[in-house]
């Protein structure tokens, strides 16, 4: 590091993802001086919106619909709102059609669920409805690291369900096929096989977050979060430097603490012997997940979906019954590529005209493939949406196509296109990247980590980099106030 005084923060943080821009946020609270590098010429990380395809035509580069982003204890403290974020819920948070049989829709209004259900309504209901109406206190709980939490009755009742596996709460719990299918393309965006454990904790989240919060997109893009977030940041005195890309500590200016939005691997590299060699092989250990094949389209018309309620959802899970989805993530962990993969679609533009310049529309879809992939997964994404939308085909008028090594280019956090930062099972779960006594910390003084390569993990929350800086204020400055005692 420099020791150049007139340069001299309290912190620097590399990386202006979601949770670098947190930790960033909450140290300027604290009025401390604090500087952003982003290597990019643009912030936002996973939170990116760029004109991939046509001018005019706004695709949100990796995350697009944020139950998390919303429902954030962190960010919705924020007045994010007077930096231009807008949400936009549309009419349903989410559908998965099947073939024979009508979608299944998931309702902000728990109680529409019945609809959907029929007598496994009850059982549904009882896995979530605790979760989603005490959702503002649990989700500080479940958005921490492994501590005592503050609603210990509904935690444990919480913890019973999500440390099991998916395949078997959905069989054991759900008798009929629309309450299984529906909680199967939940709990698989773990990007897991659905019978490891724990795999139930990110469909019984986001089931919960729905009814609490809903699935809202933002208007403009993603790039409106981040947007918000620096613009915040700058008015708290922050200051931001993009293009500059951090390749070793001594780039640097003088600072007490620097906290890395950045994954293992990348860190490594970058502190190099600054770490003890324990520490180095244990980083070296770390294990990343599955990579994504991504599809950003423009239409000439919507979506032909055979159910026409599919048209009101912002999201749309394709993969039919459970069976099918736990057999396609399966076969990516064995190194397979499968014909018929979970897709996960958003359809931003039927509800953010902002999305386009004219009548047509734009898609965002991707699928799970094996780490560091290099298929094209163009026809097995097509073919799926296919299946629920005949003649999807005749209305793709251009595609951007970006491969896990594509992803990985574009964005050097999603290592072989792992966009969570690193698997998110039982071993990885807390103890992400070393230890889950204070994962945020390092045992060189002043470098800490703040990514999605901590707890809670992936997502755009932000909460990462807020526990990290709370991680910082105490262990450097000596602030060890209570973590929701901040003032706005």
């Amino acid at each position: 590091m420099s020791s150049s005084l007139k340069n001299r923060y309290d912190a620097i943080v590399v990386g202006s993802g979601p949770n670098g821009l947190a930790a960033a946020i909450r140290l300027a609270l604290e009025g401390l001086s604090v500087k952003i590098f982003e290597g990019e010429s643009t912030i936002g990380g996973g939170t990116r919106t760029l004109e991939l395809t046509e001018p005019g035509f706004r695709h949100d580069i990796c995350s697009a619909i944020h139950p998390m982003a919303l429902s954030s204890p962190f960010f919705r403290q924020l007045p994010l709102a007077r930096y231009g974020l807008e949400w936009i819920h549309p009419p349903y948070p989410l559908a998965h059609p099947l073939d024979d049989a009508p979608s299944v829709i998931l309702h902000r209004d728990i109680q529409k669920m019945e609809e959907e259900l029929g007598e496994d309504f009850k059982v549904y209901l009882k896995l979530m409805n605790s979760l989603s109406t005490h959702w503002e206190g649990m989700s500080k709980d479940i958005l921490s690291p492994l501590r005592i939490p503050s609603h210990p009755f509904q935690m444990a009742f919480f913890g019973l369900n999500a440390l099991q596996s998916a395949e078997n709460l959905a069989n054991r719990k759900f008798k009929k096929i629309p309450g299984r299918a529906l909680f199967g393309g939940l709990a698989a965006h773990s990007i897991m096989p659905l019978d490891k454990p724990a795999t139930s904790a990110i469909g019984l989240v986001l089931g919960a977050a729905a009814h609490a919060a809903g699935w809202p997109l933002p208007r403009r893009g993603s790039q409106s979060i981040a947007d918000a977030l620096a613009g915040y940041f700058r008015q708290l005195g922050g200051e931001i430097e993009t293009g500059v890309k951090i390749t070793h500590l001594e780039s640097l200016p003088d600072t007490t603490a620097i906290l890395f939005d950045l994954t293992p691997k990348q860190v490594n590299k970058i502190v190099g012997d600054s770490f003890p060699d324990s520490y180095r092989k244990k980083l070296n250990r770390y294990r990343y997940g599955a990579g994504v094949f991504k599809i950003d389209y423009i239409l000439s018309e919507p979506v032909p979906w055979r159910d026409s309620r599919c048209r009101q959802a912002g999201t749309v899970h394709l993969g039919g019954k459970i069976d099918e989805i736990i057999k396609s993530e399966k076969m990516i962990y064995q190194n397979r590529h499968p014909h018929k993969p979970y897709v996960l679609v958003a359809q931003q533009s039927l509800f953010d005209e902002s999305r386009t310049p004219n009548d047509k529309h734009t898609l965002w879809a991707y699928c799970h493939v094996p780490n560091n992939s290099n298929r094209d997964m163009t026809q097995s994404i097509e073919g799926q949406i296919e299946r629920f939308a005949p003649g999807f085909r005749d209305v793709i008028e251009t595609r951007s196509k970006k491969t896990a090594q594509d992803l990985e280019v574009y964005n050097p956090n999603y290592i072989g296109g792992d966009i969570n930062g690193g698997i998110q099972d039982l071993k990885q779960l807390f103890s992400r990247p070393v230890s889950w006594l204070n994962p945020y910390a390092t045992p060189t003084k002043g470098i800490y980590f703040c990514s999605s390569s901590t707890p809670p993990g992936g997502g755009v929350h932000g909460m990462c980099g807020f526990h990290a800086a709370e991680s910082v204020l105490k262990k450097e400055f000596g602030l060890a106030k209570s973590e929701w005692q901040f003032h706005l």
